[in-house]
């Protein structure tokens, strides 16, 4: 790649993470897919509603195995859910306090993926809204606690807003290293979550990029910024994500879409393309 991935101090992150939710059976083969084709951060959660978190490590098992791949080249991150987010297939006790039940979701996801340390581990989304409860605070804390213990080196949240972000990093004794959100064109790319994380030196992932903004992807301008650089439409929206500073998630499970979500480091935007871009919706 043309450009150095996203850096957080020393360490560099992969782009795009590969998105592993909604797989169902055919998570392992896409995983393992997605590694083979060049991919080396994955993105799942402790979730089976929505995620085959075992599958994804059979996956990432599989490509360690042949050669693909080796654990120090990948970036995992996984999420704890809480009940609300669940189905009847629980990571860990429903009974238990919210600290244990983070802890018993966290044992599981360790050994779902295979590994005694994990890259990022999120926190899914909040109980509640507008603000933040007691099972946030819980959680967070037990997450804070796994961070002190050296089993996952960064911790963050996902689907938070912006006033919820801010609440967290008014009180949290160690700061979210992500956030992780669905990614809205007419939110102004959920532009105030961004300026916020920014300000802070928060890493913004976005998700959704393309199934939440169909409008985008098929308006005339994005085609010819599309054209103009002999790009995809994908690749213009995931290049437009990174001048923005933003890490993109894309889920595809075709494998000429993978490689070609991985070229989006060969080329730029100049700035009135990511201007024009972040401005369509909102017009």
């Amino acid at each position: 790649m043309i450009d150095p991935p996203l850096m957080i101090d020393d360490d560099e992150l992969p782009y795009p993470l590969y998105g592993t939710a909604w797989k169902e059976d055919r998570t392992q083969s896409l995983t393992e897919l997605a590694l083979r084709q060049g991919f080396r951060g994955i993105d799942t959660a402790n979730q089976r509603r929505h995620y085959d978190e075992a599958a994804v490590g059979q996956g990432i098992a599989a490509a360690i195995a042949a050669g693909v791949v080796r654990r120090d080249e990948l970036f995992l991150q996984t999420k704890f859910t809480f009940l609300g987010g669940q189905d009847h297939r629980l990571p860990y006790d429903p009974q238990a306090p919210i600290p244990t039940q983070v802890e018993q979701s966290f044992g599981s996801s360790l050994e779902h993926l295979g590994v005694e340390r994990i890259d990022s581990l999120l926190l899914h989304g909040p109980s509640g809204w507008p603000g933040l409860g007691e099972a946030d605070w819980e959680a967070w804390e037990a997450m804070e606690a796994i961070r002190e213990s050296g089993r996952v080196r960064w911790i963050g949240v996902s689907n938070f807003s912006r006033e919820q972000l801010e609440l967290l990093c008014q009180h949290a004794r160690i700061q979210p290293t992500f956030v992780q959100n669905r990614c809205f064109a007419s939110h102004g790319w959920d532009r105030q979550v961004r300026t916020f994380c920014a300000a802070r030196g928060i890493i913004y992932q976005g998700f959704s990029l393309l199934t939440a903004n169909r409008d985008v992807l098929s308006h005339p301008e994005v085609a010819r910024i599309a054209r103009r650089h002999e790009r995809t439409i994908p690749q213009i929206v995931f290049r437009f994500a990174l001048e923005l500073g933003m890490l993109p998630l894309t889920g595809t499970t075709n494998a000429a879409h993978m490689r070609s979500d991985l070229e989006v480091g060969k080329f730029h935007l100049d700035s009135r393309e990511v201007e024009l871009i972040e401005r369509l919706a909102e017009r």
